[in-house]
């Protein structure tokens, strides 16, 4: 019998367009790696970069990736790492070209080929881009054919995990669970330093007991060609990995148990974490499934105008002075008011506040329409007539300017065949990449037993987030909210407490929205997801926090009845 491969180090060096720059060179310098990864993508980026590509055609790429290649491009030929990255966005024959242009300034010998098939925009009339979420094969297929650099368009982030392990280890597109082990390990990896104590619930304990979040190292994952892998980082690098910080990754953007991509359906009640070591956590016992029939496909397009201006109401009379300021505003705008007017206030303010700030509320105006003119000079006349003749102390955060345009975000669904799915080679050979040919429509699955809840006894009125972390974010028009515990007490506390109700109860918002609660046992988890929150999608900034990345610290800063053994 022939040896296992060995594993596969496959590192990540950016979350998202504008990560830590020096990311790339630290984790080339900062431990042994075979593939480095880099995620440079997501919804409103494939609108930024549309709106650049409008100015001049040949952008549409993230130009960050070309000057971290720059200082690191010879340094990762030297270490014998290759560099899968999507930051080709709407261009990725074109980042392939300013790669290889740079390797020749730099006198490098390096292959680069990318991959592309995933630009619909010619069937979606009246979209600003519109691509498709492609699988990993296409890189699979770039790096078996010896590809140094493989950069993509609009991939899954996952893919860029799955690509390198399907090249490394020869899976087949029907090696359902080790895909899904990859898949995994790509949405953990994914996200940059959110493995590894960004944006962590519980950061307060790991600095309590002397540990250093300012810059945490970037996550890398030690995958085995069974699909299993850890979770782990660079010795001597800031912040820390454990269950807890891949259990919040793992519920991040994602919904219920099956985490559906064009290669595989993994099964996320499935997964299994433990702890194997300081800054290491195992994964295994991933399950998958046939992908769906159909792919995802991002639609872009412009929305129209929009403009925005803060009062601030300081002192005495709050809601006097809110009403006063829209009922003039109101007048003003009378002979051609916007199609969308939506005003918040926001009660900063404390009574008897020893200082100006904390004395004074907000009140927020945000506007809309598909006319530029109607949110621009209108509005800002408008408010900035009224300096000397509105409620008392009138000021503004700053003057609402001439209106910028907004993008909407919707998602749809096309058969795989519809993509010309194709891994471009560094000598121009092109290789079509054949649609999954075994798939699955994905019913609901039926939802797990609940623990035995936990005995009654004495309660306190505390926050949630005592007890349990969350994590949140944005899919489109809708967020997710993961909460997860520590304890199997906390747990049989937590399966029973947060309904669908008492979710409704914590965050009102929520109240008239569809709320769909998934339940997690392996990883003492609740995802919650909360259809249309968000509106269109970030880029229509249709709420305060447009990503709902805070949802969920809100959430955990909500009161309830909490037993006091779990306190």
């Amino acid at each position: 019998m022939s040896p296992a491969p060995r594993p596969l180090r496959i590192g990540n060096a950016s979350g998202f367009y504008g990560d830590r720059f020096d990311a790339m060179r630290e984790m080339l310098t900062g431990g042994d790696l075979d593939v480095l990864t880099g995620d440079y993508l997501a919804e409103l980026t494939m609108l930024i970069l549309g709106r650049d590509r409008l100015k001049d055609p040949g952008a549409g790429y993230a130009r960050t990736f070309l000057r971290q290649l720059e200082e690191c491009l010879g340094l990762a030929q030297e270490r014998g790492v290759r560099i899968v990255a999507n930051a080709g966005g709407l261009n990725p024959a074109g980042l392939a070209d300013a790669v290889r242009q740079l390797a020749d300034r730099l006198g490098l010998d390096v292959r680069v080929a990318h991959v592309e098939g995933d630009n619909l925009t010619a069937a979606h009339p009246g979209s600003l881009a519109a691509h498709a979420y492609l699988g990993g094969f296409g890189i699979a297929a770039c790096l078996r054919e010896g590809a140094d650099v493989v950069v993509t368009g609009r991939v899954t982030d996952a893919a860029l995990v799955t690509g390198p392990a399907a090249a490394h280890f020869g899976w087949a597109p029907d090696d359902h669970d080790r895909l899904a082990g990859a898949v995994v390990a790509g949405h953990v990896l994914e996200c940059g330093a959110q493995a590894t104590g960004g944006n962590y619930a519980f950061f307060q304990d790991f600095r309590e007991s002397g540990g250093d979040l300012r810059r945490p190292g970037f996550p890398l994952a030690e995958l085995h060609e069974d699909g299993t892998c850890v979770i782990t980082k660079h010795p001597g690098t800031g912040g820390f990995v454990d269950v807890g910080t891949v259990t919040a990754q793992l519920l991040y953007e994602t919904g219920g148990s099956r985490y559906a991509g064009p290669d595989v359906t993994a099964r996320l009640d499935s997964v299994l974490l433990t702890q194997d070591g300081p800054d290491r956590v195992r994964i295994d016992g991933v399950r998958g499934e046939a992908p769906p029939s159909t792919l995802k496909v991002g639609v872009n397009r412009l929305g129209g105008f929009r403009n925005e201006v803060a009062f601030v109401l300081t002192g005495l009379d709050i809601e006097a002075k809110a009403g006063l300021v829209r009922e003039q505003l109101t007048d003003a705008l009378a002979k051609s008011p916007p199609a969308e007017v939506r005003w918040d206030l926001v009660r900063t303010d404390r009574p008897d506040a020893p200082s100006e700030e904390t004395a004074s509320a907000l009140l927020r105006l945000v506007v809309r329409d598909p006319s530029q003119e109607a949110v621009g000079r209108a509005l800002s006349g408008a408010a900035v007539e009224l300096a000397l003749a509105s409620y008392p102390g009138f000021h503004v955060l700053a003057p609402p300017g001439k209106g910028s345009p907004y993008g909407v975000f919707e998602d749809v669904y096309v058969p795989h065949g519809v993509v010309d799915h194709v891994a471009v080679l560094h000598d121009g050979r092109r290789i079509p990449v054949p649609p999954a040919h075994d798939t699955v429509v994905l019913d609901e699955v039926p939802e797990p037993p609940l623990p035995q809840p936990l005995a009654h006894g004495p309660t306190k009125r505390a926050p949630l987030g005592l007890v349990a972390g969350a994590r949140s974010g944005d899919k489109g028009g809708n967020a997710n909210v993961g909460v997860w515990v520590r304890s199997d007490d906390a747990w049989r506390w937590l399966a029973h407490e947060l309904t669908v109700e008492r979710f409704r109860q914590l965050i009102p918002e929520s109240g008239p929205l569809k709320v769909t609660r998934h339940v997690l046992p392996n990883l003492r988890a609740l995802n919650f997801v909360v259809e249309g929150i968000l509106g269109e999608g970030v880029a229509a900034q249709h709420r305060f926090d447009p990503q709902a990345k805070a949802l969920g610290e809100w959430l955990r800063s909500r009161h309830l009845d909490i037993p006091e053994i779990l306190l």
